[in-house]
Formats: C-alpha cells, sequence, structure tokens
C-alpha cells in the first residue's frame, strides 16, 4: 500500500488546479493497482473534485478534462434582440 502513486507522490497532484498536473496525476494512477476500487469509492462518495481511479471527478461525476480558467464559452451568448451587426 506504501507504494501506491498518490502515496509516494504530492498528494496535491491529484487535486491541482493546472491541465498539465492533472493529466500527471491521472497518468500515475495508470498501473496502480487499486485504480478501480478507488475510482468506484470515489464515485459512491460523490466526490467534490480530484483525480480518483486515474479518473477527473467533478461534483461526484468523472469529467474527460480540466478546462482552464479563463476558457472561451462551451456556448456562444445568444445576441442581444435588436443588436446591430
Amino acid at each position: 500500500m506504501s507504494s501506491l502513486p498518490c502515496r509516494v507522490n504530492d498528494p496535491e497532484l491529484w487535486f491541482a488546479e493546472l491541465p498539465q498536473d492533472v493529466e500527471a496525476a491521472k497518468a500515475l494512477c495508470t498501473g496502480c493497482p487499486l485504480r478501480a476500487e478507488c475510482l468506484d469509492g470515489a464515485l459512491a462518495r460523490s466526490e467534490p473534485w480530484g483525480v480518483w481511479g486515474g479518473e477527473l471527478v467533478l461534483a461526484g461525476v468523472v469529467v474527460p478534462r480540466k478546462r482552464p480558467r479563463g476558457r472561451p464559452r462551451k456556448h456562444p451568448l445568444p445576441e442581444p434582440v435588436g443588436a446591430v451587426a
């Protein structure tokens, strides 16, 4: 158990803000023997955020990747009524 990636690396990495750090944590989980149990437990507990079992979990749901701050909107805002182009 003491050789698990989350035990021998900086624990903050699994709760990182930067997308490249999140991806690094996910990569470290790749060979972990507890990967499936870790993810199952996180989903069962509805973990608020972090990398669990090699997946990014936000609000108890697996998300494909972390979108950085200052990102463009996922869906553009509608044009205001009467806007002149």
